[in-house]
């Protein structure tokens, strides 16, 4: 398995930081469920809220974990729903659920084709993987292609919280080869591109962390996330630039993602971003056109042709240190079209 720095990328012998400091500012991890509650009787709702607030609660875990198991779908539900209440928020909660046994029926709940049962499902596999010691047991038990049907097939809830379960998963290095290889990088692309704000946001994040594996890299351009990612960048209050300019840096070290990218019109985006965007949006963009224009002087004349250098020129007087040196770089490379010869020597004294 072939993983890569997600923040960096090699320019002709040298290493440049694609993010400003860091990329935790861009990607947000998931948090429990935002999705509404579920309806429940008040007696319920008073046993399961002094079971929260007691410092036992596992006589209810237990049952809980028998009634997943049940014969009865209302059973099966209530079950499911209770356990993400339960671990919604309580960190001993998750690691007394998963020790209780309930991470295997929850599992087999996810391939219900009962659509609310599966969402109450995906929604406790999603809470109790916000406790670490929980991503190994989720994905040894099976979870991840149940969870990509549901990222597929599943509701509009069971589908946002399928990719945020999955990205939790892929934040073990071992999982994020099995992920993609079970099919889950097309139906985030998708999620990425037809979601509400929630959707996109955890499938760019969820992307982001696959695509330090270089055949997800592939897969997700093959998949066609260019467009969505493009489109995304265009809409500068989107709240999304940050986060699809970072996954595009990831992705454009691969020669068919650079081709893509120009098919989808990018690189006139790129360029209004240098122009209009934030200091951290600027200087991604710079450090992705620098790997466009690499070794490609046809690519070059495109960029420059679009109006490039202007705002490069300025970026180069008022960014930061590292912008400064990135803008300069690429303006130096523009100028020279049909010879990289001396913007490589320039990229050589530049320090990183």
């Amino acid at each position: 398995m072939e993983t890569e720095n997600p923040a960096s990328f090699t320019y002709m012998g040298r290493s440049f930081e694609i993010g400003v400091n860091d990329d935790s500012s861009a990607f947000s991890d998931c948090n429990s469920d935002r999705s509404g509650e579920f309806p429940t009787a008040s007696s319920q709702s008073r046993r399961l809220l002094m079971a929260c607030a007691a410092e036992n609660s596992d006589d209810l875990i237990q049952q809980l974990v028998v009634d997943l198991e049940s014969c009865l779908i209302d059973e099966q539900k209530q079950a499911a729903m209770e356990i993400r209440l339960l671990a919604k928020n309580k960190q001993e909660n998750r690691l007394k659920i998963a020790k209780a046994g309930a991470i295997r029926p929850l599992v087999s709940i996810i391939s219900s084709s009962d659509p609310q049962l599966q969402e109450y499902g995906v929604t406790a596999i999603l809470n109790l993987s916000l406790c670490d010691e929980n991503k190994d047991a989720i994905a040894s038990s099976g979870a991840i292609k149940p969870l990509v049907r549901a990222l597929k097939t599943g509701t509009p809830t069971a589908r946002e919280n399928a990719a945020c379960a999955l990205l939790r998963l892929s934040q073990l290095e071992e999982n994020k080869v099995p992920i993609g290889r079970s099919g889950a990088i097309p139906p985030l692309v998708h999620l990425l591109e037809t979601g509400g704000f929630r959707g996109k946001k955890d499938a760019a994040t969820a992307l982001y962390s696959l695509c330090s594996v270089k055949e997800n890299k592939i897969r997700a351009v093959q998949s066609g996330i260019m467009k969505p990612l493009v489109e995304l960048m265009s809409d500068l209050g989107s709240n999304m630039v940050d986060k699809s300019a970072f996954v595009l840096g990831m992705l454009v070290t691969l020669p068919e993602a650079k081709t893509a990218l120009v098919e989808e019109a990018g690189i006139p985006v790129l360029v209004e971003i240098i122009e209009v965007g934030t200091q951290r949006q600027k200087e991604i963009a710079v450090a992705i056109l620098l790997q466009v224009c690499e070794d490609n002087p046809v690519y070059r004349v495109m960029v420059a042709r679009e109006g490039a250098i202007p705002p490069l020129v300025a970026l180069s007087q008022s960014g930061t240190n590292r912008a400064k040196q990135k803008a300069e770089t690429l303006i130096e490379l523009l100028r020279q079209p049909r010879s990289g010869n001396t913007a490589a020597a320039r990229t050589s004294e530049v320090s990183v």
